[in-house]
């Protein structure tokens, strides 16, 4: 069962990486900025709150943060414009969305309620 949710939690985290990536070639285009974001948002507020977002967002954050680095040619894949700015900021809002959510230390499974560790449920 354990290595079921750890499977589920790696392609969680795939899967936000390439809708990042996505996202990330487009977002200069506003269809494309608007699209990305909102196929974040909707993908973020569709999992189950706790782990699974968490796994989701942390992959698109962590291709967005990557794609900020300056490649070998000296220019960037998110430039500093309107459009990038709202990408970063946009993807900045839902990774706090999706660590917020995330169950409190010390929080039981008995309490009752949905929380979801990394790994569970």
């Amino acid at each position: 069962m354990l290595l079921v949710r750890l499977a589920v939690a790696l392609a969680l985290l795939a899967v936000g990486a390439s809708a990042a990536l996505a996202a990330t070639l487009v977002h200069q285009r506003w269809w494309g900025l608007v699209l990305g974001l909102a196929a974040a948002a909707l993908a973020t507020y569709a999992l189950p709150r706790g782990g699974r977002r968490f796994a989701f967002m942390l992959g698109w954050f962590g291709a967005i943060t990557y794609a900020l680095l300056p490649r070998t040619e000296g220019d960037y894949l998110i430039a500093a414009s309107g459009s990038g700015y709202s990408l970063i900021g946009g993807s900045f809002l839902l990774f706090l969305t999706a660590l917020t959510t995330l169950p409190r230390p010390g929080s039981s499974r008995r309490s009752g309620g949905d929380d979801q560790g990394l790994l569970e449920g």
